[in-house]
């Protein structure tokens, strides 16, 4: 992959996404005529007093693995009560890569989550650790019909993270799904078995397994599906059963993901488990989301403690219900995905793909927002600005890219950039100011005035 900027000039298109203080009119990815780029000394006057925002070609860092978001069972069974065309065109948007987002990397939960329509497993005879009863028959109603839909849209294969939010009740300490608890040791075995059969079980179905966290929030105690892990106990999980399971059954090739928490206490947990090094070989990288503090920089000091580990963003929405028509929930989710590539995420998973008017159905009453919700008085889907604001990401920056270096002068403006595997140059922009933003862009050589209306979102491309 090399990238050579022309010579003396280039036509850079911008797509823009605009909605807020001062903006003349609501865009959302709408084509914007091309800037001309020129040879930088001849703006030198132009520029004068401008911020400047910058990308150097030759500087490259990780490569992106895709952009994509969570096939729940709230979601697919929203999906499945749609009228046919809005069903259809829902898939269209999100992996359709000539239509829609081209989305390639995707989740999905092992047993129930709280968006699910209530707590199930699929080793649900208590004490059966030989998993005699093992059974996905209860994805086959909603969950797996929406991903097969998916893949037949994709424009190539849909990488599949499996997430558990808790082992079967009789697994746990506490006797139940929900409310934290504990995986009791005498079934440490039989659960690590649980993920096997799940990933054989859905390669019998035709959906690939590409990876799996350990637990989803090991460190959270919830009202709905969840399970505590130490640090020492994600770490001998991995060391001890998950990794050797996989391996034993010709399963090595399956990513394992540790940790799938918030940024706050990542250091910690990969600290640990990184320690080891038996543990360690078995783990791809760490998983993370959004909640509570940004603590972006956790992300980094993560890699530049273990550069060999990958960083992935395995989860993050609005709480608090659907938030319709917020703008400030899609500045939101640009704001992280510009800071987390900055800092060596190689990809980034969206929480559900699809919810009702209401943020649900969730069988704890845990309402969220999601980029498309669904009406079901009238049928009719209703993309929401976190919509659009994907798009600016997984649309012009594909799986395989390689982050460019780029930076501008002020704060206000947050960018990122990366090169793509046909040689395309794709840059992001936000504008979080509540004033139009006029500023010099430079790409190696080359350079031009852009300017951004307030609160917008613009993504810039340069064929080679």
């Amino acid at each position: 992959m090399s990238f050579t900027p022309p010579s003396r000039t280039g036509d850079l298109r911008c797509v823009l996404s605009a909605l807020g203080q001062g903006s003349s009119a609501a865009l959302q990815l709408a084509p914007q005529p091309s800037l001309a780029l020129r040879p930088a000394a001849d703006l030198a006057e132009a520029a004068r007093g401008l911020p400047q925002l910058m990308v150097n070609s030759d500087k490259r860092f990780q490569r992106i693995e895709g952009f994509g978001g969570a096939f729940t069972e709230a979601a697919a069974v929203t999906w499945q009560q749609l009228p046919w065309a809005e069903a259809e065109r829902l898939l269209h948007a999100y992996f359709d890569a000539a239509q829609g987002h081209g989305y390639t990397l995707c989740r999905v939960h092992m047993n129930s989550c709280d968006f699910a329509l209530g707590n199930y497993a699929h080793a649900e005879v208590p004490g059966d650790a030989t998993l005699q009863n093992f059974s996905i028959e209860r994805d086959r109603r909603a969950l797996l019909p929406m991903i097969k839909a998916a893949q037949a849209v994709a424009a190539q294969p849909i990488k599949l993270l499996v997430s558990p939010w808790s082992p079967p009740a009789w697994m746990k300490s506490n006797g139940q799904m929900n409310q934290g608890g504990k995986l009791l040791p005498q079934y440490a075995a039989a659960w690590a078995q649980c993920y096997v059969r799940f990933i054989q079980a859905y390669a019998a179905e035709g959906v690939p397994v590409w990876g799996v966290t350990v637990q989803n929030e090991p460190d959270a105690t919830q009202r709905w599906d969840s399970c505590i892990y130490s640090a020492a106990e994600e770490r001998d999980f991995v060391r001890d059963h998950l990794g050797p399971a996989l391996h034993a059954a010709g399963l090595g090739e399956v990513k394992i993901v540790i940790w799938d928490h918030n940024r706050d206490q990542m250091v910690q947990r990969a600290d640990t488990v990184y320690a080891d090094a038996q543990a360690a070989r078995y783990v791809w990288g760490c998983g993370f989301h959004w909640y509570g503090e940004d603590a972006f920089d956790h992300v980094r000091l993560v890699h530049d403690a273990w550069p060999d580990k990958q960083l992935l963003f395995t989860e993050g929405c609005q709480e608090g219900g659907p938030h319709l028509g917020s703008w400030a929930l899609g500045e939101r989710y640009a704001r992280n995905i510009i800071n987390d590539l900055n800092r060596w995420t190689v990809g980034w998973i969206d929480w559900n793909l699809l919810l009702d008017e209401t943020g649900g159905p969730n069988h704890v009453g845990n309402l969220c927002s999601a980029p498309m919700l669904a009406d079901r008085s009238c049928g009719l889907l209703m993309p929401q600005s976190s919509y659009h604001y994907l798009g600016h990401f997984a649309r012009f920056i594909r799986p395989g890219a390689q982050r460019l270096l780029c930076a501008a002068s002020k704060q206000d403006l947050e960018c990122t950039a990366a090169l793509n595997m046909d040689g395309e140059l794709a840059l992001v922009v936000l504008n979080r100011s509540e004033a139009a933003l006029r500023f010099v862009l430079c790409i190696d050589e080359l350079a031009c005035v852009a300017e951004l209306p307030p609160r917008a979102i613009a993504s810039y491309g340069l064929a080679r």
